[in-house]
């Protein structure tokens, strides 16, 4: 992960929730309003909501760059290797490679339809993605629409009309589960899985894409 997106996506995600930044560092409130998170300053009587248009602008710029080098990883990988697992060390048990970029991409789907009100995929099962999805053309066509469906969830950041559901899979209580929050907590998860898929690749003599020169 590249400094610079590991630095805005600490920010973002503390515990999935994100804080304004108060002119007294003692007084801060959180307020969650129809799906999305407001950091409220409390000092002097004045208030400073979240700039909810201002996070969806990172968000989409944060979106299409964990996208770029996940998509070009699993790419990356041959065909033939997507059944690959380690077996050298602690790794029984572990997902193949294939299994891991579908997880990755249920996941995304899961997340994404929780912050847009949606019901769950079916076919995500318990994060492990449609049982149909086997080869490597279906499980890159699978990783691309969840990156899609997740972008349609940060481009409803702001949206008041939207409702947002809490999910199962994620650590947020209902109480705290945002739009915001849970596009992060896509991010967040795509990149913990993208770090995986890395030494998968090197396992298998590939350098990933974004590690090239």
């Amino acid at each position: 992960m590249k400094p610079t997106i590991f630095s805005l996506l600490s920010w973002l995600a503390c515990g999935g929730i994100v804080l304004a930044q108060a002119i007294n560092p003692g007084r801060i409130s959180l307020v969650a309003q129809h799906g999305v998170v407001r950091g409220q300053q409390v000092a002097d009587g004045d208030t400073a909501p979240l700039d909810a248009q201002g996070e969806k602008r990172a968000l989409q710029i944060l979106l299409r760059s964990v996208q770029k080098q996940i998509v070009s990883a699993a790419e990356a990988m041959p065909a033939d290797r997507y059944g690959f697992a380690p077996t050298d060390g602690e790794f029984r048990g572990v997902r193949s490679f294939g299994q891991q970029v579908k997880h990755l991409a249920a996941t995304n789907h899961l997340l994404a339809a929780a912050a847009l009100g949606e019901e769950a995929p079916a076919n995500a099962g318990d994060e492990t993605g449609p049982e149909a999805v086997r080869t490597k053309g279906d499980i890159l066509d699978y990783l691309n629409s969840s990156f899609a469906h997740l972008g349609r969830a940060i481009d409803a950041i702001g949206d008041k009309d939207i409702a947002v559901k809490s999910s199962p899979i994620s650590p947020l209580p209902a109480a705290a589960a945002t739009r915001l929050a849970l596009a992060v907590e896509a991010l967040i998860h795509a990149f913990d899985h993208y770090g995986q898929i890395v030494e998968y690749l090197r396992m298998n003599g590939v350098v990933p894409p974004a590690s090239r020169p």
